[in-house]
């Protein structure tokens, strides 16, 4: 018996459009570089560039649990000596680009190198509930409903 591996003709790619609103940034990422990657698809070839392309909408409104928008930091660095910087992630989802969030929560869940770069190409997010992709007619996945710990309905008191 042979190990299949699929061929960029075999290879068929869908549209799939997620609404982020109330779901936890973790849990989503973990699923839409599971999409991405392809990795839901029997025929999943680890080489090949075999995922769907993934669109996260309303993603300004997703959810940090416990403490991390006041305490997760992300580092960036400028290029020049002592140029490190960060950023809270409190003040990324106040700022212009709330939905950088979850889009480097999925580039990190990804593969580095050429191959991971070409499948963070087939993400689209958008902080709104509006998507110029309707023409390529996308399927809808509702991740809320995958498992009741993907959303936040409570809030703990302090």
């Amino acid at each position: 018996m042979k190990t299949y591996s699929a061929k960029a003709s075999e290879i068929e790619k869908k549209w799939v459009v997620i609404d982020a609103s109330g779901l936890v940034v973790g849990r989503l990422a973990s699923l839409v570089a599971l999409r991405l990657r392809g990795k839901h698809k029997p025929g999943f070839t680890p080489h090949m560039d075999c995922g769907d392309n993934v669109i996260i909408v309303n993603a300004a409104k997703v959810l940090l649990t416990g403490q991390k928008l006041k305490k997760k930091v992300y580092y960036h660095h400028t290029g020049y000596i002592g140029g490190i910087k960060e950023r809270v992630a409190g003040d990324i989802m106040r700022g212009a680009h709330p939905e950088r969030i979850v889009e480097k929560a999925v580039e990190r869940m990804l593969p580095r190198g050429p191959l991971g770069r070409r499948q963070l190409a087939n993400l689209r997010v958008y902080p709104g509930a509006e998507h110029p992709h309707e023409a390529q007619q996308p399927e809808k996945i509702d991740i809320a409903k995958m498992n009741p710990k993907n959303t936040r309905h409570h809030v703990k008191a302090a």
